[in-house]
């Protein structure tokens, strides 16, 4: 069975069987690679048009909107959204929380807080995105959530280097529905680009991390 909102997206495993993707080689395999492509996702476009059961904003701690992802996703969804984020008293550096989706095509948006880049902290600021990735997925299976749809989170003015973030995503991601039979409930993740060279990005990196089935 296709989950929520997958229909017209192809897994990294169907981009693999269509060369669109190359698998790894002995010269490029990574240490760790995850056998999740029939439920890892690739879609270049506008999130907000996206209907995942869940898609997820790259939020500021005050869940008030803002610029980028953030405000494209409060404008898409509405006034309603904004009143129940007030409700929801902010969110720390790392964690997610979840609302409806308003006039969203998607039913939740999971809002997580992505850290503000700073090189000389650099293994706290991966910490915390991995975390917004973990607690997103986490938020999504208490709520019985089928598919989530992610931006790049901490890419845009929090500065986070975007081939780092990516490869942090994909690693977590793949990790994290491999654990266990509690995250194989989770039939897709997508990652959404927004622009030709976000897209390539993610096509080098997954090509890298991830292994068909």
């Amino acid at each position: 069975m296709t989950g929520t909102g997958l229909k017209s997206f192809q897994s990294v495993a169907q981009r693999l069987a269509a060369g669109s993707l190359t698998a790894p080689n002995s010269a490029s395999t990574q240490s760790v690679r995850f056998a999740v492509a029939d439920r890892v996702y690739l879609h270049k476009g506008d999130i907000t048009k996206v209907g995942t059961a869940a898609i997820v904003n790259a939020a500021n701690s005050s869940l008030q909107g803002g610029g980028g992802v953030d405000g494209a996703i409060h404008r898409a969804a509405g006034r309603e959204l904004l009143e129940e984020c007030g409700r929801l008293v902010g969110c720390q550096t790392g964690d997610a929380k979840i609302t409806a989706g308003y006039r969203l095509p998607a039913k939740h948006v999971i809002h997580t807080v992505g850290p503000i880049y700073n090189a000389s902290r650099h293994q706290e600021c991966e910490n915390s995105l991995k975390s917004c990735y973990v607690r997103s997925l986490e938020v999504a299976l208490d709520n019985e959530l089928d598919t989530v749809a992610f931006p790049s989170i901490s890419t845009g003015v929090y500065g986070y280097p975007k081939e780092e973030a990516a490869r942090t995503a994909v690693q977590t991601v793949g990790k994290f529905l491999a654990q266990d039979d509690q995250a194989r409930k989770l039939q897709g993740v997508v990652f959404v680009a927004f622009s030709d060279s976000d897209l390539a990005l993610y096509e080098r990196v997954l090509s890298e991390y991830i292994e068909a089935p």
